[in-house]
């Protein structure tokens, strides 16, 4: 379950920044994740509420995590059709040609965070 490790990366660095503006607690961190980018959003909560748990975290003991989905839409390079892939090699639909560029649905990212 690699999103145990794309976790720890995601509160060190949140925890990082957040002290070096000075907060003292994190009670929110949003998250955007594309559905093509081999990251499970059950499994980061899961993740996150093991590291909350853990008390490994300090600044985040009580902080709640907020997933966002990116969609995947890819364009057709040949056709301009735009459609969504299942896949991060695209097939287009219309041609059945692998000439889809993938536009969204990859994204693994801080949106944000919230403290004080």
């Amino acid at each position: 379950m690699h999103e145990l490790s794309l976790m720890g990366d995601v509160l060190d660095l949140v925890q990082r920044d957040a002290r070096k503006r000075g907060l003292e607690r994190i009670t929110g961190v949003r998250l955007l994740v594309g559905t093509l980018s081999n990251a499970m959003p059950d499994a980061l909560q899961m993740a996150f509420l093991m590291f909350r748990a853990g008390g490994e975290t300090p600044l985040t003991e009580e902080a709640e995590l907020t997933v966002e989905t990116e969609e995947a839409k890819a364009v057709c390079v040949l056709c301009g059709l735009e459609y969504v892939p299942d896949r991060t090699v695209a097939v287009c639909p219309d041609c059945g040609l692998p000439s889809g560029k993938l536009v969204s649905g990859e994204a693994f990212r801080v949106l944000s965070y919230e403290g004080s």
